[in-house]
């Protein structure tokens, strides 16, 4: 039998003077009680309680190992707590991310791990141009990326589909869009990270890709989702960005 718990069993009837008290206190039944009394008189060959039909009592020898078992309980009680404090997670991690996917979906994630961890400081970097990570000593890195650096570990999190999209009031001014070369002739919003605006553009198990010509072009994604929304042309975004805008109507998906 569990030795602290029947420590703390004893204990308990020593002080409520009732197998039935300890035992509902305890949540457990009143044979379970008396088995851990048993246990613990067993382990240390005498007798601790007098019992009687009405109140249980300490013997002589029951009193004098009561304090004797309460300290061995909060010794104990205090190397749980140390092992416990041993596997809490502390110190500083550095994260780099996009602004984009910081912004509109990890904000949330960070603070709620930052509840659960109070001892975590989280340092956040927000760019998009690719760092070195090993030089801005970064921790973790979250990227949408299709080819990840080989020389690091990565790992999977997530799928992110990207979609086209324009203003309601921008393709208006067009015919309709209904095949991807038609994009050359429009006004597009592209990563100024790129030598070249070339959209590879998938639907269904089918593959094109489209070189297109830029009006617009910045480093930053949330920058293009507003060049769209107020007009500017058509922008590749990530879902996550792009549905709040086509929910309430200041976009709609090009080539869906």
């Amino acid at each position: 039998m569990d030795k602290l718990t029947a420590a703390r069993v004893f204990v308990d009837v020593a002080y409520s003077g009732s197998f039935t008290a300890t035992a509902e206190r305890l949540e457990m039944s009143r044979p379970m009680v008396t088995r851990n009394i048993e246990s613990v008189e067993a382990w240390l060959n005498t007798r601790l309680l007098h019992r009687t039909t009405r109140k249980v009592t300490l013997t002589s020898a029951g009193a004098a190992c009561l304090p004797e078992i309460e300290q061995w309980l909060a010794q104990a009680n205090s190397l749980v707590l140390q092992t416990q404090n041993q596997h809490e997670l502390s110190g500083q991690i550095r994260v780099a991310t996009s602004m984009s996917l910081g912004y509109a979906q990890l904000v949330k994630v960070f603070t709620e791990f930052m509840k659960r961890h109070p001892k975590v400081h989280i340092d956040i970097d927000l760019q998009d141009s690719t760092t070195d990570l090993i030089a801005q000593r970064i921790d973790l890195a979250i990227r949408i990326a299709a080819n990840p650096d080989p020389s690091l570990i990565g790992k999977p999190i997530a799928v992110c589909d990207s979609i086209l999209v324009a203003s309601p009031r921008y393709l208006s001014d067009y015919p309709p869009i209904t095949e991807p070369k038609q994009l050359t002739t429009h006004q597009c919003l592209g990563y100024k990270n790129f030598d070249r605006h070339v959209w590879h553009l998938r639907k269904q198990a089918q593959f094109q890709s489209v070189d297109v010509k830029c009006k617009l072009t910045a480093n930053e994604a949330t920058t293009l989702l507003y060049a769209a929304v107020h007009d500017g042309g058509i922008a590749v975004q990530p879902n996550y960005l792009a549905d709040p805008f086509i929910s309430d109507g200041r976009l709609q998906q090009v080539l869906p």
